[in-house]
């Protein structure tokens, strides 16, 4: 699909959705005909090709064309935490954690921050999925879990409270 032209001294936008956002960075005619994008959408994401026609130019076709891939990057959405099976003295829960957006996927982290900072390893942690197993739970694993949802875009967080 043509999103943006320049011809005869004329610059066009297309009746696209990228039209109140799409434009030439610098004053054409230039010999810098980059294109910016305002307000990026994940829906943005795709190949876009530069095509560039000279009048009495005996160039063979397909030397003056460009082509870029551009992908979106979504932060992640704040995720939900929630605590699976029943946290009594001796039992197995596992804490889950998940992001309904992200691009490119999250990568997840536990940690109980209170009453004591600790960390968590893979196996009890999954950082693909965002589960937290643990087992032969005491009193003392009781806390605040806080689980991180990060990408290279950004990260968000949310938290659970484990009584046992």
């Amino acid at each position: 699909v043509q999103i943006l032209t320049y011809l005869d001294g004329v610059v066009k936008v297309e009746d696209t959705e990228l039209k109140p956002r799409v434009g030439f960075l610098y004053q054409v005619p230039t010999h810098n005909i980059s294109v910016l994008i305002n307000a990026t959408r994940e829906g943005d994401s795709g190949q876009y090709m530069c095509t560039v026609n000279v009048v009495d130019d005996a160039t063979t076709t397909g030397k003056n064309v460009g082509v870029i891939n551009l992908t979106v990057l979504v932060p992640p959405a704040i995720p939900a935490c929630q605590v699976h099976g029943s946290p009594t003295v001796g039992a197995n829960v596992t804490l889950s954690c998940s992001s309904k957006k992200g691009k490119p996927s999250p990568t997840y982290q536990w940690q109980r921050t209170d009453p004591t900072p600790q960390v968590f390893f893979p196996p009890a942690q999954d950082w693909a999925r965002g589960t937290l197993k643990l087992t032969n739970l005491s009193l003392e694993m009781s806390g605040l879990y806080v689980c991180t949802a990060e990408n290279r875009a950004g990260f968000e967080k949310c938290s659970v409270v484990l009584e046992v």
